[in-house]
């Protein structure tokens, strides 16, 4: 039975079964994209998706459709992720499971409740890098992020300021300011923020280690995004931890425009704590739960400072009742709440996607999307005057993610609408950038073809 039948298959077949064969195909297959020399035309746009290894994967994804009845285009990635087709079957067990057994579930049902964050830890720990001790699903973003920050930032007269890149998502902004309100300091001058250089568009490795460095003993925490939210920037968290590290600060990243993107080494990069969502690359829906990496150099210290929850106690003793909190070992010991089935039961159909596709293949697939875009978009600037697009994101493909920033100067929000009413789904960000985002597990190349040969009919 080939690989091509059983992909078609998706819908009937049992997907344990299905992902651990298609983990053992796609672990021999070579890279089809070695060496290649584009060209411009739908043709060899159709040639490269027949060649492309992951392209089934599309079809495990609810496409939307435009009002033509055409699939749109849909490069909105990095804001929400499609839903798997698997999705609604697997928050349905959850609700027959709930319907037939009551509270019977957290411990009867086909998934107990009661441990069911724990079918999310292997897949993630892998995902981002880590050993699973390092990882929990639990919370969203914003509130994992407060909860960290209780624990890893801990200023003293000394040693107080936080750096962030000039720009940070909003979210995060208000998180540290309010935290550092709540030490009863100052924002004004105790958050330090770092821009680009003038004229340019983001951030050099440079300059954010030697601020670091200039900051010194002062500095208590690093807090970046792991990709800027605007430019697509992602950052050289290694770098970044390493310098701070150096000077005696920590190291905590904001992942949400990361996780699922990029490829993540949190546990050999040394982080000491990073948090995402999972409603973005990771296709998991609008809210969706979130995960949490705390490094193992932590995972048995129960005098770090902690707001504390009973599903982050000692599972053993859990129903005792008693008081005294006692900590899980590791991420788990940051729990507080019972686990949320239902976003977790979309985000298990989403990670078990992952898992069969392999974040290796995944991203090979992503740089030769971009390499092929951007030898259409410098074919595109060379063939008209009308107008001309620059991309802000960093063309190193170390600096970058599937996010590429759009900036067509003098054509504001029009171009975007543009986009939308003939049927592509994109993101706009205040004041001149137009977001895409071609993600490798249901994007194809004939979409980034179709996108480009739209750009000339603005």
């Amino acid at each position: 039975m080939t690989i091509i039948y059983l992909l078609s298959q998706w819908r009937t077949a049992n997907i344990k079964h299905l992902t651990a064969f298609l983990v053992c195909k796609m672990s021999n297959t070579l890279n089809l994209f070695e060496n290649m020399k584009f060209e411009n035309s739908l043709a060899f746009a159709q040639s490269l998706d027949a060649q492309d290894e992951l392209r089934k994967f599309r079809s495990f994804f609810h496409i939307p459709k435009a009002q033509s009845g055409k699939d749109v285009i849909y490069f909105t990635g990095n804001s929400l992720g499609l839903q798997p087709v698997t999705a609604k079957e697997a928050v349905l067990q959850e609700l027959e499971d709930w319907a037939k057994l009551g509270g019977e579930g957290h411990f009867e049902g086909k998934n107990p409740w009661f441990s069911y964050h724990k079918l999310l830890t292997e897949p993630t720990a892998k995902l981002v890098g880590a050993k699973s001790i390092e990882v929990v699903v639990m919370n969203t973003l914003t509130v994992n992020l407060h909860l960290l920050m209780v624990s890893f930032y801990r200023p003293t007269a000394q040693r107080n300021k936080i750096l962030m890149e000039g720009g940070a998502f909003p979210s995060d902004q208000y998180a540290v300011e309010s935290q550092v309100r709540f030490h009863g300091l100052a924002p004004e001058t105790t958050i330090v923020e770092i821009f680009p250089r003038e004229g340019e568009t983001y951030l050099r490795t440079e300059d954010i280690t030697q601020k670091i460095k200039e900051i010194g003993n002062e500095l208590a925490l690093v807090l970046f995004g792991g990709v800027n939210y605007y430019t697509g920037q992602a950052f050289d968290i290694q770098s970044i931890t390493q310098k701070a590290h150096e000077i005696g600060a920590l190291a905590g990243f904001d992942l949400a425009h990361a996780a699922g993107n990029i490829p993540l080494r949190l546990h050999d990069w040394e982080v000491d704590f990073a948090t995402w969502c999972t409603y973005k690359y990771l296709n998991s829906g609008a809210g969706g739960t979130s995960g949490v990496f705390i490094h193992e150099k932590y995972a048995d210290n129960q005098d770090i400072p902690r707001f504390a929850g009973w599903w982050g106690h000692d599972e053993n003793e859990r129903f005792l009742m008693k008081k005294g909190f006692k900590p899980m070992r590791g991420a788990e010991g940051w729990q507080l709440s019972n686990a949320q089935i239902l976003p977790m039961a979309v985000h298990k159909a989403s990670l078990e996607l992952f898992e069969a596709a392999g974040m290796d293949k995944l991203w090979a697939k992503h740089l030769k999307m971009n390499q092929f875009f951007y030898f259409l978009i410098d074919e595109f600037n060379q063939s008209q005057t009308k107008i001309q697009v620059e991309v802000i994101t960093p063309k190193d493909e170390n600096q970058s993610g599937c996010q590429l920033s759009l900036v067509i100067k003098g054509v504001g929000k029009k171009l975007y609408n543009f986009l939308m009413e003939n049927g592509v789904s994109t993101g706009w960000r205040e004041p001149e950038v137009v977001r895409i985002a071609p993600v490798p597990l249901y994007n194809t190349f004939e979409e980034i073809y179709s996108f480009v040969e739209l750009l000339g009919k603005f």
